[in-house]
């Protein structure tokens, strides 16, 4: 794979990860509700989240999905319902009390890696892109797997800190929004974020 090959998927890449969808909506609304922890937080349960769709997706799942409609339509479905429960609960969560104890938020941010592990996976249109997208940036006249390594690993690495630049974002909103008032209107905007994606996830057509 030559240079200007590898730039152009790089800043097609970082382009696409950069418009808002549900895993970016998921960062900001866990940052807003609980802090810059829990939002970097939420962005690591991410990482494996999108790894494994790429693994679905060059597996043939992809594939599956773009010819099936049944199987499109029951995996968005599933990924829409979860991302309107996640919303409800956060629309009705207490204001965080900063005196919480450190076990009880280990327990949260377990929580917060397995929900955006499964949000990410969860999107098939995710899955589809991938199989769309990358053979785009392919040599056909070099081996296929070691590219579609690199491209994996460059999509993985442009992804942490365009995420974290949404955490950062929401965090400095948060903190000027200190009120117990303000925060609770934080985590509704939060939840209703949520909501959002999950109704963006339902409008969701296969290619």
């Amino acid at each position: 794979m030559s240079f200007d090959l590898w730039l152009a998927f790089t800043l097609a890449a970082a382009l696409l990860i950069a418009i808002p969808g549900p895993t970016n909506l998921l960062v900001v609304a866990y940052t807003l509700q609980q802090g810059k922890r829990a939002g970097l937080a939420t962005v690591f349960g991410v990482l494996p989240g999108i790894a494994t769709s790429m693994a679905l997706s060059f597996a043939g799942l992809g594939a599956v999905l773009a010819a099936s409609a049944e199987a499109f339509l029951v995996m968005k479905w599933i990924g829409a319902a979860y991302l309107i429960y996640l919303g409800i609960r956060q629309w009705r969560a207490p204001v965080a009390d900063s005196g919480l104890a450190s076990g009880v938020m280990a327990s949260t941010k377990r929580r917060m890696l397995r929900e955006a592990f499964l949000v990410t996976l969860l999107n098939p249109k995710g899955i589809i892109f991938f199989s769309a997208f990358f053979p785009q940036f392919l040599n056909t006249g070099e081996a296929v797997a070691p590219q579609m390594a690199v491209l994996g690993a460059t999509f993985l690495l442009l992804v942490l800190p365009i995420n974290t630049g949404y955490a950062l974002t929401a965090e400095v909103l948060r903190k000027r929004l200190s009120r117990a008032d303000w925060r609770r209107l934080l985590n509704r905007a939060g939840g209703a974020l949520l909501v959002g994606a999950g109704l963006l996830t339902l409008s969701l057509r296969r290619s």
